[in-house]
């Protein structure tokens, strides 16, 4: 079961606006307008917000997050060569800014991980097995409850770990530019990612296996 495969689309904020729509915006906000630096913030900010809230452990972070990277955005619009999209640029930015936060706070200790992870017996077996949930990922992802016990899960992971998932299997970048982000070595990022998937599985098992179905209906 792939859950790292469906976890994009159950925690998606939402469809960026049409092409056409972003390049009139782009070609106001460069003339200047006030009214299209609020409509930018109108149109993108709510969207940016859960971005910024799935990297933040509280509101208020997430919020000082966004507002960091308005402020980055609006200083760098004259450098925005409109490779890529409005609403791409604006979410990497989003991005950087949270992360540029929780990195100011490696200083404090953080919970292992360890205790998340599976344990195995003397012959190398997992002492509770994995078994088939009652029905496939993307389907169980259909239901609000499931959304939002993987979100809990998803953030009860230490930062380390958390962060490796949400920019690889929910902000969908690959294994080079995790590490380039993250200031790590690729094979950092594979091991973390490896263990997260391992901890947020072993959280959502007890919950999601066949047996249980039912508490979720």
């Amino acid at each position: 079961m792939r859950l790292e495969m469906t976890l994009q689309d159950s925690l998606s904020a939402g469809a960026p606006r049409p092409p056409g729509e972003e390049a009139v915006l782009l070609v106001r906000l460069r003339n200047g307008e006030d009214a299209a630096y609020a409509e930018l913030v109108s149109v993108y900010g709510g969207r940016l917000l859960a971005v910024a809230r799935r990297f933040m452990r509280s509101d208020a972070d997430a919020q000082d997050a966004l507002q960091d990277a308005f402020l980055q955005a609006f200083k760098a619009l004259p450098r925005f060569a409109g490779q890529s999209a409005l609403s791409t640029w604006l979410h990497r930015i989003v991005v950087n800014a949270a992360l540029m936060r929780l990195r100011s706070r490696r200083s404090r200790p953080e919970e292992s991980i360890e205790e998340m992870l599976p344990t195995f017996l003397e012959d190398g077996h997992q002492t509770h097995p994995s078994v088939e949930w009652g029905e496939s990922s993307d389907v169980l992802l259909e239901r609000r409850e499931v959304r939002e016990l993987v979100r809990t899960a998803i953030d009860r992971l230490p930062d380390t770990y958390r962060t490796v998932l949400l920019l690889r299997d929910i902000e969908e970048l690959d294994t080079g530019e995790t590490a380039e982000i993250l200031g790590v070595t690729e094979n950092a990022v594979k091991v973390r990612l490896h263990r997260a998937r391992q901890a947020l599985r072993e959280q959502l098992d007890p919950c999601l296996r066949r047996d249980l179905r039912k508490e979720l209906v």
